[in-house]
C-alpha cells in the first residue's frame, strides 16, 4: 500500500538570511523564521528544498524544507556540509535515531518514540512504535513529498507490520493539499480495532492509534512512571491529570494499597480502568472525573492524605503570551497538592510546557512549597527519557521533580 503514496514534485530554492539567523544556524539551530529571510529566488511550496547560502561569501551554509504555512519558514535538515536528501540520507538519520533507542528494547518494553522531530534531525516529523504498529504523525505538510522514501525505511528498521498516518490539526486544515491522505489512515498492513496493546517495563497498556491524543499515548513519562511504581509498595497514591492511568497502573503493579486517578475526562478514566485490568484481575483504583483544581480543593477541605501525590498537567503555555498564566497555574497546583501529602510522603510535580524553563518551573514549585510552612526536600529531578533526545534549547519541555515531605 505504500506504493500508492502520491508522487509530489519539489524544487530547489536559493535563500539568504539575516546575520543573526546565520549565527544561529552555525550553532546548529534547526529553525529559520520568515522574518529572518532577506532573499529567496522563487516562490516556494511545502516540501521544497531551501538551500541557504552564506551572505558574505555566498557559500553553502545549510539546507532544509520550505514551509509556507509556518512562521518557521525553513525546517533545517543539514548544516555546513551539502547533502542530497534521498533514501540514503534518510536511512542514515533513522538508523542513528534507532541506535539511541536500543537500550529500551532490553527492558521488556516494545513502545518507544523512534523519531523525535527536530531532535533527531527530522523537524515536525514524529514516529512512535506500539508493538508491531508504527504511528507517524506529521506537524507540517513539508513531509508529504518524502513519505514514499521514509516509510519503507521506518518499517524495515522498526519491524512493524502496520503503519498509521496521523496529521496535526494545522495540517488537516490544508485538505486540498493532502492528496487524499487523512488523519488515522492505515497506510500499510491492517488493524482489527483502533487500540493497540503494548508493553512498558513489563506492564501492558493500550493506545488508540487512530484517533487518540498525539499518536495514541504519552510515551515521554515512561521512566517516571516506573519510578513511581518502585516507590508505591504499601502506599496510598493520588494521580492528578491521570489521563489513561500511566502513573496509576505502575503504582498498582508496584503494590500500592489504594490509587485515586483524577482527570476531567471520564473517557480517559475509563481507559485507565481498562489499562489497570490488563495487568491485574482486581484493582483498588478509584476514579474521579472532575476539574483538578476544584477536586484538589475539595480533598483539602475533607482532610484527605496520600503517601504519594503525582501532578502531571497538560501544557499550560503553548505560546509566549501564556507563560505568566502557566507559572501561576503551577504555583496554584503546588499549593493545593502539598497539604495532601502525608508526613514522609512524596510529592511529584511535572511540567510539559516547553516555553517554561526548568529553572522557572522548579523555582516556582520551591517557592510555593516554602509558603506552605511544611518542609519538603527535593530528592530527584528528571527530564526526558532516552527516546526523547534533545538537540536544541527549544526542544526541551519535560521536567519532573520529586519532593519528600519531612
Amino acid at each position: 500500500m505504500l506504493s500508492t503514496l502520491p508522487n509530489i514534485p519539489t524544487q530547489r530554492l536559493a535563500v539568504h538570511v539575516k546575520s543573526a539567523a546565520e549565527k544561529m544556524l552555525h550553532k546548529g539551530h534547526p529553525w529559520v523564521f520568515e522574518s529572518s529571510i532577506i532573499k529567496i529566488n522563487k516562490e516556494g511550496k511545502a516540501g521544497d528544498i531551501a538551500i541557504i547560502f552564506d551572505k558574505r561569501r555566498n557559500k553553502f551554509l545549510a539546507l532544509g524544507l520550505y514551509d509556507p504555512y509556518s512562521p518557521i519558514r525553513i525546517k533545517v535538515l543539514q548544516i555546513h556540509k551539502p547533502a542530497t536528501i534521498n533514501e540514503t540520507w534518510f536511512k542514515e538519520k533513522i538508523n542513528t535515531a534507532f541506535a539511541k533507542r536500543r537500550p529500551l528494547l532490553t527492558t521488556d518494553t516494545n513502545s518507544y518514540r523512534l523519531i523525535h522531530g527536530e531532535n533527531d534531525g527530522l523537524p515536525s516529523f514524529i514516529a512512535d512504535v506500539y508493538a508491531n504498529v508504527l504511528v507517524v504523525k506529521l506537524y507540517a505538510l513539508i513531509w508529504l513529498p518524502y513519505l514514499k522514501e521514509i516509510l519503507p525505511i521506518l518499517k524495515e528498521i522498526s519491524q512493524c507490520s502496520t503503519i498509521i498516518l496521523r496529521l496535526s490539526r494545522n495540517v488537516q486544515q490544508h485538505s486540498d493539499q493532502l492528496y487524499g491522505l487523512n488523519d488515522g489512515q492505515i497506510l500499510e498492513g491492517s488493524l482489527d480495532q483502533p487500540t493497540v496493546i503494548f508493553k512498558e517495563h513489563g506492564l501492558r497498556f493500550s493506545a488508540n492509534v487512530i484517533d487518540g491524543h498525539k499518536t495514541g499515548y504519552f510515551l515521554d513519562h515512561r521512566h517516571n512512571r516506573k519510578q513511581i511504581g518502585d516507590y508505591a509498595k504499601g502506599k496510598k497514591v493520588l494521580d492528578v491529570f491521570a489521563y489513561a492511568g500511566g502513573f496509576s497502573v505502575h503504582a498498582l503493579a508496584g503494590g500500592a494499597t489504594e490509587v485515586w486517578s483524577l482527570d476531567i475526562s471520564a473517557q480517559a478514566l475509563k481507559m485507565a480502568q481498562q489499562n489497570a485490568l490488563l495487568n491485574l484481575k482486581k484493582t483498588p483504583l478509584k476514579t474521579i472525573s472532575k476539574d483538578a483544581f476544584k477536586a484538589l480543593q475539595e480533598m483539602n477541605e475533607q482532610g484527605e492524605q496520600f503517601d504519594i501525590v503525582v501532578v502531571d498537567p497538560p501544557s499550560f503555555a503553548k505560546q509566549a503570551s501564556e507563560m505568566d498564566r502557566a507559572l501561576h497555574s503551577y504555583a496554584r497546583l503546588t499549593r493545593l497538592a502539598a497539604p495532601l501529602v502525608s508526613k514522609g510522603g512524596l510529592l511529584v510535580m511535572a511540567s510539559c510546557s516547553s516555553r517554561i524553563s526548568s529553572d522557572d518551573f522548579f523555582d516556582t514549585v520551591h517557592v510555593e512549597l516554602r509558603k506552605t510552612g511544611r518542609f519538603f526536600k527535593e530528592i530527584d529531578r528528571t527530564f526526558h527519557d532516552i527516546d526523547h533526545p534533545i538537540s536544541f534549547p527549544e526542544g526541551a519541555y519535560l521536567k519532573c521533580g520529586y519532593f519528600r515531605k519531612k
